[in-house]
């Protein structure tokens, strides 16, 4: 799940034309409640699961949502996992002059009061940190760790790149990993499958999920104790005949203070691997989802549709 939108009903023009540009300008996956929930379902299970998944949650402004009760208990959420959690953005969308909410005074909103395409380029601008699979930043305790990925095709055969860079707070140094993963034939074609039939993050999702699930990176300690890197290769495979052929490179870089470096790259990947997925999350229609399971089951006759 990528993006709530919470708003009145009395907005739900506004709430989803803003849900289909956002899709359109960004390849956004955008939950909105009257186009998931169907007759039957729990409301309050359905909408707090979605807010719990949220990487962001676009709050319209207006004099019907702020008065009403159902919209503050959406926004109480998102802000406690703000809070708490660090992994939701709280996006204000202004769609006319109301009595702003007292924990949002201090927010930056986006204005929609003249000029649609502006807030919605704002909104863009301000979910990039959340909703792109191939860069972002990862926090640790004495520091951060920014990394960027690149799809490419080598000798037939899809490859992924990893490039992490870790700065910490207390030494005067950072390192530097790189790890360039190779897929097997197998792999390749069913990426191939997938991305022809319009299905590409949903197939990037699969190999990210193989790296960052592996056990391998339970144990991905690289050492240096000098300029020199530290270089290891691996390969990752399923019982069914995936192969991720795996070259991990880590090197020191700036002030020498003599003593030995160790760098977690597993840490690293399945931090970026968690950001990753989180963006990639795709919206499918029940028409959709047959159609990625037909594919799928070309490869894993046990594959069930993930909801």
């Amino acid at each position: 799940m990528a993006i709530f939108i919470s708003y009145s009903h009395s907005d739900s023009q506004f709430a989803h034309a803003l849900a289909a540009n956002l899709f359109k300008a960004a390849s956004t996956p955008v939950w909105v409640d009257a186009w998931e929930i169907n007759v039957g379902d729990s409301l309050i299970q359905r909408v707090q699961e979605a807010i719990d998944k949220a990487s962001g949650l676009v709050v319209v402004l207006s004099k019907a949502s702020v008065e009403s009760e159902w919209c503050k208990k959406e926004l109480s959420t998102g802000l406690l996992r703000e809070l708490e959690e660090k992994k939701v953005l709280v996006l204000p969308a202004l769609l006319e002059d109301c009595s702003i909410p007292l924990f949002l005074r201090e927010k930056k909103y986006a204005d929609f009061r003249k000029n649609f395409d502006a807030g919605l380029q704002e909104i863009v601008s301000a979910l990039a940190k959340v909703t792109n699979a191939n860069q972002g930043r990862t926090e640790e305790p004495d520091g951060h760790v920014d990394w960027s990925t690149d799809w490419t095709v080598i000798d037939n055969h899809v490859a992924l790149e990893f490039f992490a860079v870790s700065q910490s707070k207390s030494v005067p140094f950072t390192t530097l990993s790189t790890v360039h993963i190779r897929l097997n034939d197998m792999a390749t074609q069913r990426h191939a499958d997938l991305v022809q039939a319009g299905f590409e993050p949903f197939a990037r999702q699969l190999i990210i999920s193989m790296l960052g699930a592996s056990p391998a990176c339970d144990d991905m300690f690289m050492y240096m104790d000098s300029a020199n890197p530290d270089v290891r290769t691996l390969t990752l495979r399923d019982p069914i005949g995936f192969e991720l052929e795996v070259a991990i490179q880590c090197r020191r870089l700036g002030e020498d203070t003599g003593k030995d470096t160790v760098v977690n790259v597993g840490k690293q990947i399945r931090g970026s691997a968690e950001q990753a997925l989180r963006a990639l999350a795709q919206a499918r229609s029940p028409e959709r989802a047959k159609e990625l399971e037909v594919i799928m089951r070309k490869y894993r006759p046990d594959f069930r549709p993930l909801r």
